[in-house]
């Protein structure tokens, strides 16, 4: 390739980075939060769940009471099932305690569902001091989850629902703190 066509190639794609950078800013700029749920939602997550309303379920939480979803209505809601064994489930609590103490006021509110029994879950919160509730069980959380779209029981799998009660993502997978944090703030 000659000197001036290896410039004018460098030059093409540095004027399309520059534009599609210019245009992914805009994109971004809009604020609109079907836009940015598309931008960060995972593909091989469950399509057919979004936009459909939760129904209400009960489960127990890590010290033994029946909580209802209910109970957190008109909050943005993140539902997360995990389980201590599940090692990327591990490295995303952290950042959804982080996520959890910085919007609560603003009316988030992280929901852990745990695959797992209360005794095997409590130790866990301890540990990594976390700051929201765990709901636990075995074949009713795997029900829930399906209900939710994990038709393939995948962990940890992510699931944000709207102050309607509207599901608007979902991810099979870990969430990363800056992907959570871009839906979250869209429907605050």
């Amino acid at each position: 390739m000659k000197q001036w066509q290896l410039i004018f190639a460098v030059l093409i794609v540095a004027l399309m980075s520059a534009f599609g950078g210019y245009q992914l800013h805009q994109y971004f700029k809009n604020d609109k939060k079907s836009e940015v749920v598309k931008t960060v939602h995972n593909p091989i997550a469950p399509e057919s769940v979004i936009g459909t309303t939760v129904e209400d379920f009960s489960l127990s939480d890590s010290n033994g009471e029946l909580r209802s979803l209910s109970e957190w209505k008109n909050k943005v809601i993140v539902l997360n099932f995990w389980a201590t064994w599940c090692a990327p489930c591990r490295e995303e609590i952290p950042a959804f305690v982080e996520l959890q103490q910085h919007y609560q006021s603003k009316g988030l509110q992280f929901i852990g569902i745990a695959l797992q029994q209360a005794e095997e879950v409590r130790g866990f919160m301890e540990e990594f001091n976390v700051n929201y509730p765990s709901l636990v069980g075995g074949d009713e959380v795997i029900q829930a989850a399906k209900r939710l779209g994990n038709d393939i029981g995948a962990l940890p799998y992510t699931v944000i629902i709207d102050t309607r009660g509207e599901i608007v993502f979902t991810r099979r997978g870990p969430l990363s703190k800056s992907d959570a944090e871009l839906v979250i703030k869209t429907l605050l």
